[in-house]
């Protein structure tokens, strides 16, 4: 059936109404987005001028990771941030949509993004010698298809029934961004069906996807126990910097999306975390725990600095 919707814009109540609290909200988020965005895309300038790590696949994946980091940061954070000094905090329809269909749509590719970093953990622990004939370039470019494919997919087809939605009042969503569930709870009409498919389309793929990916890093270290005490070291901190993203990104995702759409208090701390603090730590996790990670970085250190005293 058509849109009949005359809501033409949504409240947000945030996360307060309080004059000097949202002035701290502004200051921290504010730093958190810069952080996240700067980390972020120090990744993927460090791996693009690097040759020896944009050859790897590993690194591929990871600076398009920390590519869609940035950008599903950039979703929520600046409206978020701007919205922390106003009164009023609105947002159109058309707006509310978008950001609902930006988020989940990088969120869906990042989900595919981390499937292909644990097989290629997998092949090149399972199977070293046949490492390069497996995780070739064909491949590493199909993958990231099936990313930008499937985050649409995901994305439009919730989109596509929550605009046949009809929103006749009231307009006020109480919370920091739009969403599925605090939307569907302003529609004027039943919503019980849609709801079951968010929690099919979202909740339910995360929790299989989530539980795959628990299997496949078992079932890698397993497989440590047949190689040196200095591979599996290795193995084992490259790995544990996968894992630690993985259960970051995919337990506040269950928490929001696999669950009755029931109001929780700190829904919006879980919202923070997912859509903030989540793409902040992603880097530092990378960063910190990787050694090829931050010589790539002190190199390229040193060549600026250097072409700075040249200049």
């Amino acid at each position: 059936m058509p849109n009949q919707s005359i809501v033409t814009e949504f409240v947000l109540l945030g996360l307060s109404q309080n004059p000097n609290v949202q002035k701290i909200i502004f200051t921290v988020f504010l730093f958190i987005y810069i952080a996240t965005v700067g980390g972020n895309m120090l990744i993927v300038v460090t791996i693009l001028c690097s040759p020896a790590l944009l050859g790897s696949p590993m690194y591929f994946f990871l600076a398009f990771l920390s590519f869609l980091d940035a950008c599903f940061s950039s979703v929520i954070a600046p409206k978020t941030i701007a919205d922390s000094l106003q009164k009023r905090k609105t947002i159109s329809f058309e707006g509310c949509l978008l950001q609902i269909f930006a988020e989940h749509f990088l969120a869906g590719a990042e989900v595919i993004v981390l499937i292909s970093m644990a097989y290629d953990r997998y092949v090149a622990i399972c199977k070293p010698l046949h490492y390069s004939a497996i995780m070739n370039w064909r491949l590493c470019g199909i993958l990231v298809g099936v990313a930008w494919t499937g985050g649409f997919l995901h994305s439009i087809i919730q989109i596509l029934f929550t605009f046949q939605l009809p929103f006749c009042g009231p307009n006020i969503i109480d919370h920091i961004m739009c969403d599925l569930y605090p939307l569907l709870k302003l529609a004027c009409t039943d919503t019980h069906i849609f709801r079951l498919l968010v929690i099919a389309n979202s909740g339910s793929i995360c929790i299989i996807i989530f539980s795959m990916l628990l299997v496949s890093y078992g079932v890698i270290f397993y497989s440590l126990r047949n190689i040196s005490s200095e591979g599996r070291q290795k193995a084992l901190s490259t790995c544990g910097s996968h894992i630690a993203v993985v259960v970051l990104f995919f337990v506040p995702c269950i928490f929001m999306y696999a669950r009755p759409p029931s109001a929780y208090s700190f829904d919006k701390i879980v919202a923070i975390f997912c859509t903030m603090l989540t793409p902040l730590l992603n880097p530092l996790i990378y960063t910190f725990r990787n050694k090829d990670m931050k010589n790539a970085i002190r190199k390229m250190w040193k060549r600026l600095v250097a072409f700075s005293d040249e200049k």
